[in-house]
């Protein structure tokens, strides 16, 4: 304890008079931790096995064993886009329209002048970079130009560098993006995509079911690429289309490259895997070696790259002061959209944790994820944290801690709680909001209370998932400390604490 504290305040004091100092004494004096983001998909909080999952994760248990692990953090979101939006701009999602689950050829959610997370960190004398998957549009008011310069991106939102998939592995266009162009495209073979109609000759999967490796089962039936039919259609980019195996070491290789890049800097990588997202295909050295179908397949994949970062790290003397954060966008979804054999070798209270519901829910699964923090200078490994934490929160606790101020007019959402990130707070947040399908949302306080709004939306996830949505017509209140799986509403019998959490809600939704 006494060395992470007189680091932190050495780290504290480095900052406020490095105007004074030349560079390379505060450079001796203070070595700022470099921060490797690993954002994964879809995983579920009882999906690594230090969290009781079944499938072997040793790497990401070693993350635990020499870290911090939470069990009360929150991505602030149950679907992918608005929880990613919130992470990086430090304002959740909800307070504007059009920031739900975006399309492929959506145009970019954060537009140049947001305030970001990756903004705060270059301010802070950091290199930037953002690697894997993106999903939160790009290009201008009528979306991304595929064939020219694709602009406004991450570039222009305070990353360095960008390696990318556009949207997600289900959605066309099926290429990766580098900086502000498609990597390796014919200029003779233009990409044309359309979410409306078909575009193109090549084959869906809706016609041709016989040429799939993998068959959908609801809603990604249209353009076939690489086996599998994808959410939208898309013609031309022959040369440019990825193939879904190489997903893994494609984003390792990219942020191998970043990582040894020469550079008197620390550097901030945010890296979003693909994993454990659907189509759920691994590389070939990976496909049958869970013996739990392609779902437990990716999670072995997942664990390798994991283990890969680390392997880089501690191969350029980067592991000791390297803030290493381990979470995922949302809660787990077994079907989502191809006939994977995820119900067969699992179940989603498993894959949740015990905790109910899952992707898209307003239940606890749908939101708590796993979230691991390692840092062998200040952070005494094997600690279990019960802090109430936000995604949110990266954005002002790291402005904190690197003495930088940021747009809190705009990061309306974020709070400072560095202090609950290493593992100094045991209590973390009051309260957080959690949004589910259909911007309904949900309020969790530290002191285990949740209250979930009455609302319109259906019991169950519609489109095939069958995973319940925890909505109903009538306010429901539960008290997570006795009774984490949401089934013993306290509404009727706990009048005024449903009064006092509402009124703290609507007082959230109206802040300015």
């Amino acid at each position: 304890m006494k060395k992470r504290n007189a680091f932190l305040i050495l780290f504290g004091l480095g900052a406020l008079f490095s105007c004074t100092k030349p560079a390379a004494q505060v450079e001796e004096e203070v070595q700022k931790p470099n921060v490797v983001l690993i954002y994964t998909d879809d995983v579920g909080y009882g999906d690594i096995s230090a969290y009781g999952g079944k499938v072997p994760t040793p790497n990401i248990d070693k993350l635990v064993e020499g870290g911090l692990k939470f069990t009360n953090a929150y991505a602030t979101a149950a679907t992918c886009t608005p929880s990613r939006y919130a992470m990086l701009t430090g304002e959740y999602a909800w307070r504007a329209k059009g920031r739900g689950v975006a399309p492929g050829d959506a145009s970019a959610l954060i537009r140049p002048g947001v305030e970001t997370l990756p903004s705060v960190m270059q301010r802070a004398g950091y290199r930037t970079a953002a690697i894997g998957k993106w999903h939160l549009g790009l290009g201008g008011d009528e979306g991304p130009d595929w064939n020219g310069e694709i602009n406004p991106g991450p570039l222009e939102i305070g990353f360095d560098y960008s390696f990318i998939i556009p949207a997600t592995g289900d959605r066309v266009p099926t290429v990766f993006v580098e900086d502000h162009h498609v990597v390796g495209l014919d200029p003779n073979d233009p990409i044309e995509v359309n979410y409306r109609e078909k575009v193109g000759d090549r084959p869906t999967g809706k016609d041709n079911p016989e040429l799939l490796k993998m068959m959908w089962s609801h809603g990604h039936n249209h353009t076939i690429v690489n086996g599998v039919s994808r959410i939208g259609f898309m013609a031309g980019g022959e040369a440019a289309l990825w193939r879904d195996e190489d997903f893994a070491q494609t984003f390792v290789d990219k942020a191998t490259d970043f990582v040894v890049e020469e550079s008197e800097k620390p550097f901030f990588m945010y890296f979003s895997t693909h994993d454990i997202h659907v189509p759920r295909i691994a590389h070939e050295r990976f496909q049958g070696a869970s013996e739990l179908g392609p779902r437990g397949d990716v999670i072995l994949q997942l664990d390798w790259t994991v283990g890969e970062i680390m392997k880089l790290l501690q191969e350029k003397g980067l592991e000791e002061n390297t803030i290493v954060i381990f979470t995922s966008d949302n809660g787990p979804v077994l079907d989502d959209g191809y006939v994977d054999q995820a119900r067969e070798f699992f179940e989603y209270e498993e894959v949740g944790g015990g905790l109910s519901g899952g992707k898209y829910s307003a239940l606890e699964a749908g939101t708590r994820v796993p979230f691991i923090v390692k840092w062998p200078k200040s952070i005494q490994g094997g600690k279990e944290s019960n802090a109430l934490f936000s995604q949110v929160d990266l954005l002002a606790s790291f402005a904190s801690v690197n003495q930088v101020s940021f747009d809190s007019a705009q990061a309306v959402d974020t709070e400072n709680h560095w202090p609950a990130l290493i593992g100094a707070d045991s209590k973390g947040r009051y309260a957080l909001v959690q949004e589910a399908l259909y911007t309904n949302l949900a309020y969790v306080r530290n002191d285990g209370y949740k209250l979930i709004p009455g609302n319109e939306g259906p019991k169950m996830v519609p489109w095939g998932p069958q995973i319940e949505t925890g909505f109903d017509a009538q306010d429901q209140l539960f008290d997570l400390n006795s009774d984490p799986t949401e089934k013993v509403d306290l509404a009727e019998s706990k009048p005024e604490i449903l009064k006092e959490m509402k009124d703290e809600l609507i007082n959230i939704m109206i802040k300015e």
